[in-house]
């Protein structure tokens, strides 16, 4: 019956993710709270559970993913090799960070990054789209990086970034599209070199997200069934084997429909899960 949910979930979380275009985590992490909740596990490894379980889950979809967007030419491996070190480092000890948090203050802060989310959906203007950019003297700019507009920070404030960026994906459960696409668009990357870049760099964050959430949950000593740490290994199967499939099915049907509009229904449901969060927070 559990491997079934899961499945369910996957299913879910992967249709909304191509359908909506955010990243699985954002919908996996509320699905797995309530699934587990329902199951009665301890309110202090719940949000513990989802968070680690979704960073699992992604480990597959990033790699889906990243695939896809490096047949078209949109990953821009050095800057790719300027942030993974940092993500990865980040990510790990972001994953201890959130150990030490109570579950309670958890479903706050995710709570606040879930309206954060919906707001910037409902809100945010298109950003501009273009497939090269042309230095001042006309030739093609294949790095994908505007100069026009301003040139990418050194190596060592992309090492940073890339830390900052890992330790608050850590937190929230996601593989930090959210958060890396504002990063690269800030400094001038185009669009689409943003998105298939901070597709690459949600594997690393996964991959050390997964295994920080499993070394410092085995170190606490989790009483839940069918989990290595803080992830579930059965949520993990089921949500990776559905959403692998559903999201390409979700994108599909996005080209049917009206994106903007399909947006600001997500923002809604979006700002109830964490208005949800905020209200089992304060309990």
């Amino acid at each position: 019956m559990e491997i079934l949910i899961f499945l369910i979930i996957g299913a879910l979380a992967g249709f909304a993710a191509g359908l909506f275009g955010v990243g699985g985590g954002t919908i996996i992490v509320p699905l797995l709270f309530i699934v587990f909740t329902q199951m009665g596990y301890s309110p202090d490894n719940i949000m513990h559970l989802a968070l680690g379980t979704s960073l699992a889950t992604i480990i597959v979809t990033s790699i889906s993913s990243l695939m896809a967007h490096n047949k078209k030419g949109a990953v821009m491996w050095p800057v790719f090799k300027n942030l993974a070190p940092g993500l990865a480092i980040g990510c790990f000890f972001g994953a201890g960070i959130a150990g030490q948090i109570s579950g309670l203050y958890l479903q706050l802060i995710v709570g606040v990054f879930l309206l954060w989310v919906a707001y910037k959906m409902f809100f945010g203007g298109k950003k501009p789209v273009a497939s090269h950019t042309n230095d001042a003297n006309g030739a093609s700019n294949a790095s994908g990086v505007n100069h026009a507009h301003t040139a990418l920070p050194s190596k060592p404030k992309q090492l940073a970034a890339g830390g900052v960026i890992g330790i608050a994906s850590a937190i929230f459960g996601i593989g930090g599209g959210s958060l890396t696409v504002p990063y690269l668009t800030r400094y001038g990357v185009v669009m689409q070199k943003a998105v298939g870049t901070s597709a690459a760099c949600g594997l690393p964050i996964a991959i050390a997200g997964a295994l920080g959430f499993m070394l410092f949950g085995m170190q606490q000593q989790v009483n839940v069934p069918n989990t290595i740490g803080f992830v579930h290994i059965y949520a993990f199967l089921g949500i990776s084997i559905m959403s692998f499939f559903t999201a390409k099915l979700g994108a599909k049907v996005a080209h049917i429909l009206s994106p903007e509009l399909l947006k600001k229904c997500f923002a809604v449901l979006l700002t109830v899960v964490g208005c949800y969060f905020f209200y089992k927070g304060l309990m």
